[in-house]
């Protein structure tokens, strides 16, 4: 038995919950290479995959993203994520009735999308990024905002940032987290002139 939980806004993105009977093991559910299977053969990528909730009620948590689009908004409709819980409750639910229940979140990677994987790093050049680090980043800050260059030509394991006209390189083991900055102004920019037509 599931509870669907279908469209609900929070901030801006969305997601769809549903509750599922656990029917396996604990370590089998977060089997990431299973999941991650299911959601790419619908077409979509992992963005995010975190584990939280309580032992009466644990969660899984999914940020799935269409792997195409290099503009920081997402191709995911509410949809897309109703689509790939099911798929997922599919491959979670075993039937050993064990009846202890977990939630299952499907949700777009929003207007923030965070920049988990090192290709995210080359995807999204050009865009505005926050990037929070372990420590000090390019002898400045731990809090860096600035323009994403794309990753660093002669490795994979760094990326360049355009800060107030300088050019730093920043290791990706040094980011504790990075995500996309979303301009409002000129999305209400181009609101208006959608609607001036």
């Amino acid at each position: 038995m599931a509870l669907l939980e279908v469209g609900k806004l929070y901030g801006p993105h969305f997601f769809v919950a549903v509750k599922v009977n656990r029917c396996l093991r604990r370590s089998t559910i977060l089997d990431a290479a299973n999941i991650e299977q299911t959601v790419e053969a619908l077409g979509f990528e992992v963005v995010q995959m975190e584990r939280g909730g309580g032992r009466r009620r644990p969660l899984l948590r999914l940020r799935i993203d269409r792997p195409a689009p290099s503009s920081g908004r997402s191709g995911v409709t509410i949809d897309d994520c109703a689509a790939v819980m099911r798929a997922l409750r599919g491959v979670l639910d075993s039937g050993d009735g064990s009846g202890e229940d977990w939630v299952l979140e499907v949700s777009s990677p929003g207007v923030d999308r965070p920049l988990v994987k090192a290709a995210d790093y080359a995807r999204f050049a050009g865009s505005r990024v926050r990037v929070k680090g372990f420590a000090r980043l390019a002898a400045r800050s731990r809090r860096l905002d600035g323009t994403l260059l794309g990753l660093a030509v002669d490795s994979g394991e760094a990326f360049m940032l355009e800060i107030e006209g300088d050019r730093v390189e920043i290791p990706l083991g040094a980011v504790a987290s990075a995500r996309l900055v979303y301009d409002w102004d000129a999305a209400a920019g181009d609101a208006g002139d959608r609607g001036k037509r």
